[in-house]
């Protein structure tokens, strides 16, 4: 094959980002938009780096060695970087290279001024910018200095923030070449950035313009503030006029200074309205062109604007993709906040958790959304509505609230009268009977063993048919009537007794110790249980010196512990605790994501805590002292009660809450058990399908089956064919997906709107959340985002994202917990109760603004933290 050194701009469309890099493509593809003004230039190509590469064979050595550093050890990271720039800048441009870029230079004119600019393969694309990873060189003039600069541009592929950037994005170095283009300089009266989206909300429909005066390095190296100009359909709708002391201006015998500005001109807008407008004119022409939205530079030459640069913006959240035709507003909630799973699930998870979910469900970034559009814009049900999205999270209640309230996006609808109850409404009643939740777990139970049953006997396209039908008994299970009254019977008596506890007694959240140890709680119980199997193994030193060396990874463990000194009683309890919990994991809602089941070694960190931590028999006594205390705070409640005026009364009606609560809350915890009892049998069966894939040679590891819908999936188990590309695909988007923050609430503009706590009654300083199980606690933050790496020790307060039951044997061991996402009803809020932890949920950036062991208070009761000195 023939070496191509220097490709001509025009010559180059986006297709071609492994020749020029993900600069130059776009660069290349802007040149054919119509009325677009691209400056004229070339790209050194790929092939021209490699050849360089290969002139330098003591990279090799550098680069095996930099695969291996940690992204943490920035020393290491410093060295080598900078001996394999210094290799590449010392290796001298081969005759051929120098000459065909030498050719390109002087049909565009030799002694012009150009900028010299890093292209690499891994930037500006879909999935991830990469921007200002490498080099830039502006106003660089004659052939000599050119070649140079373009040796500084392969070299800064190796810049320390750029080798970061791509061991923390799972980027191989060897996979990465750089391009450079060389492009005229224009010598601006303005230039910045323009946003065809808003960064910081994310509207669609909102474009952000920074101007300064002079080249856009002041602006991008932050020597300047720059005017802000917002533009939504054609109009300025606001700005922000900058005082502009200084700008960067081209040296004529090359380089850059930065100049003093006039100070008749600091305050003066670098724009004019009419020029903004026209250039987000532009913005959108090129949008269309790349099919989302971007992030531009331009100049202003002589009342033209050039581009000369445009990327996407891969910071955004995406919008769910609305139905053909469909151009209404729509206001989305986010599923993932109310499930206590914001990570991004695979295709596979969403499409299981869609097909099996009471209400249609919509896909954005790996996550699900629910369209709430015309039940916020009812006066029948926007109550109802903010009523049971305020109990769950007061910040998805302020989100909505925020975004009717404007009046422009989603229009009041005329009553239309009685219609259904509104969510959250009174249920039927029911009696406090705890043969109602025996009966409720038994049809679960029977249910759950009928699809077990059957579907043994099923495989291949049948299997599909079959599941698609368990999917309905799923949902009809669901949506039993008489589970959905126990379920709002024991939240409704819980709300009851904190309104009107609180009302008659001036104590907040009484329910709290009044639920502790209540009966039929299979999240607290999973908890409970693995601190018996710690008492199993804790007078077994053998075990425990071996399961101290056990690896998240090590699938083999339980069947080594058999050959230890009571291994085989430790690997049974082990045992019986998977059969009952096994199917449980973190993001349980994501059938992709490995159960307990699968990857039991998840579970030794927890059940060595527990074994350093606790006494023997500390299972039952915990369960008795929180039903002792429970008792206790009942007598003391209805004493008082009965001393108030009218007293009897209220008494009498807080102890039928009282045994009502006792009563049903537990089963509160038991559909989703339920449900992901479920999950693992399809997932079993699924896997099944996905080996026999593997053996036929359609699939190259069956694990790629989490990254086709359930019903790709079918299709693929009929053909016998599936597209690899559309594999890779979904693999790179899920990675993307990653890296993206979910919003509480979305609209469909693509704003994301998270609400805000709107509270006076807190202490300067304190970070602020929703109580939601009473008491103060002070203590160490032990900050954990992973439950495998779980270290913890008597006394901790537990600080993460989100928890869902998964986490609750880590429960048993902490004192507090605080976490990000979360609400009243929330599986952490509800455990946190059940055993008696303060515990304050949605406090947003916990673990970004609380240090893993710094001391904290925690005020379960009035919904705050206080990071401590």
């Amino acid at each position: 094959m023939i070496e191509q050194y220097v490709l001509d701009l025009r010559e180059i469309d986006g297709g071609q980002v492994a020749v020029v890099g993900g600069k130059g493509a776009h660069l290349g593809e802007l040149s054919r938009i119509e009325g677009i003004s691209v400056p004229g230039g070339f790209c050194v190509t790929t092939d021209a780096f490699r050849q360089i590469m290969a002139e330098a064979p003591s990279i090799d050595d550098r680069l095996d060695q930099l695969s291996r550093v940690n992204p943490d050890d920035r020393q290491a990271i410093r060295t080598l970087s900078a001996e394999i720039r210094r290799i590449i800048e010392g290796t001298a441009v081969p005759d051929d290279l120098a000459a065909a870029i030498t050719r390109a230079l002087a049909q565009l004119g030799e002694q012009a001024a150009y900028a010299v600019r890093s292209s690499a393969t891994a930037e500006d694309l879909p999935t991830a910018s990469f921007a200002g990873q490498q080099d830039t060189y502006l106003n660089v003039v004659g052939p000599t200095a050119i070649l140079q600069h373009v040796s500084r541009c392969w070299a800064s592929l190796f810049t320390e923030r750029a080798v970061t950037y791509r061991l923390r994005s799972g980027v191989d170095h060897r996979t990465v070449h750089m391009a450079v283009v060389v492009q005229r300089m224009v010598f601006p009266h303005a230039a910045g950035i323009l946003f065809t989206a808003d960064p910081v909300t994310g509207n669609r429909k909102v474009a952000t313009v920074d101007a300064g005066f002079g080249l856009g390095e002041a602006l991008v190296s932050g020597l300047v503030n720059p005017d802000v100009f917002k533009v939504r359909e054609g109009e300025v709708v606001a700005k922000a006029i900058a005082a502009k002391q200084r700008a960067v201006h081209a040296l004529p015998a090359g380089g850059t200074r930065d100049v003093a500005i006039d100070s008749q001109r600091r305050e003066k807008p670098a724009l004019t309205d009419a020029q903004v407008v026209r250039l987000v004119r532009l913005g959108r022409r090129i949008e269309a062109h790349f099919g989302r939205p971007q992030d531009i530079e331009w100049c202003l030459v002589d009342d033209d604007f050039r581009i000369v640069q445009s990327r996407p913006i891969t910071t955004l959240f995406p919008v769910p993709i609305p139905e053909a035709g469909d151009q209404e507003n729509r206001v989305y909630v986010s599923v993932g906040h109310q499930q206590m799973m914001t990570d991004p699930m695979r295709p596979l998870g969403l499409s299981m958790w869609q097909l099996t979910a009471m209400v249609p469900m919509h896909e954005a970034g790996g996550r699900l959304f629910v369209d709430v559009t015309r039940r916020l814009a009812s006066p029948a049900s926007r109550a109802g509505l903010l009523d049971v999205m305020g109990r769950g999270d007061p910040l998805v209640r302020d989100a909505l609230q925020t975004v009717f309230d404007r009046g422009d996006f989603v229009p009041a609808l005329p009553d239309a009268g009685p219609g259904r109850p509104p969510a959250g409404g009174a249920s039927a009643p029911i009696e406090s009977d705890p043969a109602i939740v025996t009966e409720l777990i038994e049809r679960s139970q029977a249910s759950i063993a009928a699809l077990e049953r059957d579907i043994r006997t099923k495989s291949g396209p049948s299997l599909f048919g079959f599941l698609l039908e368990a999917f309905e008994e799923h949902k009809r299970v669901l949506a039993d009537p008489l589970s959905m009254q126990a379920i709002m019977a024991g939240m409704e008596a819980t709300w009851w007794l904190n309104d009107k506890l609180q009302e008659w007694l001036g104590e907040k959240n009484a329910a709290d110790t009044l639920t502790l140890s209540a009966p039929d709680n299979v999240t607290s119980e999973m908890g409970l249980a693995l601190l018996d199997v710690a008492d199993v193994i804790r007078p077994l030193p053998e075990v425990v010196a071996f399961l101290q060396g056990v690896g998240v990874d090590d699938e083999g463990f339980l069947d080594e512990l058999a050959k230890l000194a009571g291994g085989t009683e430790a690997r049974d309890a082990i045992e019986a605790y998977l059969d009952l919990y096994g199917m449980r994991c973190v993001g349980e809602i994501d059938i992709t994501r490995p159960r307990w089941r699968e990857r039991p070694a998840t579970l030794v960190p927890v059940i060595l805590d527990n074994v350093r931590n606790f006494e023997p028999g500390a299972a039952e006594r915990r369960f008795e002292q929180g039903r002792r205390k429970a008792q206790e705070k009942e007598r003391e409640v209805l004493s008082r009660l009965r001393a108030l005026p009218d007293g009897d009364r209220k008494a009498d009606e807080a102890k039928r809450m009282i045994d009502r609560v006792r009563t049903f809350i537990g089963y509160r915890e038991y559909p989703k058990y339920g449900i992901v009892s479920r999950y693992f049998v399809y997932k079993q069966a699924l896997l099944a399908e996905a080996e026999r894939l593997v053996r036929a040679g359609v699939l190259p590891e069956e694990e790629d089956i989490f990254y086709l819908t359930f019903h790709e999936l079918h299709d693929v188990v009929r053909s016998h064919q599936v597209d690899d590309r559309l594999i890779q695909q979904r693999k790179d988007a899920f990675r993307s997906y990653q890296a993206l923050t979910p919003p509480r609430v979305l609209t469909s503009d693509g704003e994301a709107v998270n609400g805000a706590y709107r509270r006076d009654d807190v202490p300067a300083g304190a970070l602020i959340g929703l109580p939601v199980s009473a008491g103060t606690i002070e203590g160490r933050a032990r900050v954990i985002l992973d439950l495998a790496e779980a270290d913890l020790e008597a006394g901790d307060i537990l600080v993460t994202t989100f928890t869902d039951p998964s986490w609750s044997p880590l429960f048993v061991g902490i004192t507090g917990l605080v976490t990000e996402v979360g609400g009243l009803m929330t599986h952490g809020a509800v455990i946190a109760r059940e055993y008696g932890l303060p515990a304050v949920v949605g406090v947003e950036g916990a673990t970004r603004l609380i240090r893993d062991g710094q001391r904290i208070r925690v005020h379960g009761t009035d919904g705050y933290v206080e990071i401590l000195p």
